[in-house]
């Protein structure tokens, strides 16, 4: 290769990665932007906010809308609460999935190409909403936390996943290998097929405990006993009465219309916030998980 031509490839490459890094700078910002603007909005003066003083970083730095809201005792019913329905869930959720995934990974496995079909139609049709509503009734889980949990037990999608992490990133070969060798299915899976499975589960039990996180629908469907309130739900009463509180009142009332508009911004961060304190911890699995099947080598 000769020498300008070598140093014209060069040029394009520093072009081309100067280009790609303005991309991913543009996107992050697009990404990132909204969340910074939330946490400078719940921090900031509400009257700054409104009117549009706000763009980045905080202004008139008021911690007035997290004082009103943690000093309410709900909250913190909330808080254990989701962090009690998150962890069980999860747990169940995980062991569900693998204990459904390995048998459907494997090729000794008979009519599992038959199984998989009616898991997958499980993905298009449904009961609807009364008829799951009476079937909980029936069992007697309304007004306990089974039904946040039970009725959701396995997500198809996540089984899928699952499944085909075992069938593509453990070679049947070392299993036979293991079997041959005397290893039983419950030690199979237990110590080899686990090991080497933590990405996936990570993956996996950051899929689940974010969806039991946020979840607010089944609780408002299933629960009366505020005692059972999920963090979600309180959030969405206290965001509801300080917005009321503005509507109704008449005096101080633009006073409540700006604490209500402050507690809005408030509320997105205590409910996120764990989710932002777990994601790190589990960041080396989770984006080596999530790249499942796209490399092969």
């Amino acid at each position: 290769m000769s020498k300008p031509t070598a140093v014209r490839r060069l040029s394009e490459e520093r072009l081309f990665n100067a280009a790609v890094y303005a991309v991913a700078a543009v996107i992050i910002a697009i990404v990132l932007y909204p969340l910074l603007f939330v946490v400078s909005a719940s921090f900031s003066d509400p009257a700054k906010v409104l009117a549009g003083e706000v763009w980045l970083l905080p202004k008139g730095v008021s911690v007035e809308a997290y004082t009103n809201i943690l000093q309410n005792e709900k909250l913190w019913i909330g808080y254990r609460n989701s962090i009690l329905y998150a962890s069980v869930g999860t747990a169940i959720n995980l062991i569900m999935t693998i204990l459904a995934a390995y048998p459907l990974s494997r090729p000794d496995l008979p009519g599992r190409k038959t199984l998989m079909l009616f898991i997958t139609l499980t993905m298009f049709f449904g009961g609807g909403l009364i008829p799951t509503y009476l079937l909980v009734k029936s069992l007697g889980m309304v007004d306990t936390m089974w039904a946040l949990i039970v009725p959701g037990a396995i997500s198809t999608y996540n089984l899928i996943v699952m499944r085909t992490y075992f069938q593509s990133s453990i070679p049947w070969e070392l299993q036979e290998a293991a079997l041959i060798d005397g290893c039983t299915n419950w030690r199979l899976l237990l110590n080899i097929i686990l090991p080497l499975s933590k990405p996936i589960i990570a993956v996996m039990a950051l899929f689940y405990a974010v969806g039991h996180w946020n979840s607010f629908f089944n609780a408002l469907i299933y629960i009366r006993n505020e005692s059972l309130y999920p963090l979600q739900l309180i959030l969405r009463e206290i965001l509801m009465i300080s917005q009321s509180d503005a509507i109704d009142g008449n005096v101080g009332l633009e006073d409540k219309i700006l604490l209500a508009e402050s507690i809005k911004y408030a509320v997105i961060i205590i409910s996120s916030l764990p989710v932002w304190l777990m994601y790190p911890f589990m960041q080396r699995h989770f984006v080596k998980g999530v790249m499942i099947g796209s490399v092969k080598g």
